[in-house]
């Protein structure tokens, strides 16, 4: 697959549709185009997410595959699958979201035991994670919306936000104690001792 950009602007937007993948010209707000932006927002909240000066370096790797994986996922999303005859296209496989369930096993498998939900926040590596957690809920929402979305499209994003959520709680290990529980009715009036 190669890729050719010789125009950064080419004008073709400016009534407020956009090409798909596959030639067709849709709306800006086409359910498909909303799911691929959010795909490229994703990647974005990704993007500074890896300049945290706390992430870990292993992090950092799988983050940079993850990005280069969004890239497919987009491509994947921008084209409908009516076009598949007219030629291959690059889809998301079982294989990405594989990659990612042996990632969170392996993460998680050195994490303590969760007795609560985790407030998002702790260091600034698991801050900027939960950011990109929450996004990749939403396009997951935004490509549910999709008619014709390949399904393994969905599998990733789902499996995608549980790395992040498990890559945030292994952040937030590096500094021991940094990872905020909530505690239902904190703010209520305790008694005094």
């Amino acid at each position: 697959m190669t890729v050719n950009l010789t125009r950064i602007y080419t004008k073709l937007g400016d009534d407020g549709q956009t090409h798909l993948g596959d030639g067709s010209r849709v709306s800006k707000l086409d359910a498909r185009v909303e799911a691929y932006g959010t795909v490229d927002e994703l990647n974005a909240t990704i993007g500074v997410a890896r300049l945290a000066p706390d992430m870990p370096g292993q992090f950092d790797e799988w983050l940079a595959r993850i990005q280069n994986d969004l890239l497919d996922l987009g491509a994947d999303l921008c084209v409908p699958a009516n076009d598949e005859p007219a030629r291959q296209r690059l889809r998301v496989g079982p294989d990405y979201t594989a990659w990612l369930e042996r990632a969170i096993d392996e993460v998680n498998e050195h994490l303590p035991k969760l007795r609560s939900f985790v407030i998002p926040g702790g260091t600034p590596a698991g801050a900027q994670l939960h950011i990109c957690r929450t996004v990749c809920r939403r396009d997951e929402r935004r490509t549910l919306a999709v008619d014709g979305a390949n399904q393994e499209t969905l599998r990733y994003l789902n499996r995608l936000s549980d790395l992040l959520f498990v890559l945030s709680r292994g952040a937030n290990e590096t500094a021991p104690g940094s990872e905020p529980l909530w505690e239902p009715g904190a703010h209520e009036a305790k008694p005094a001792a």
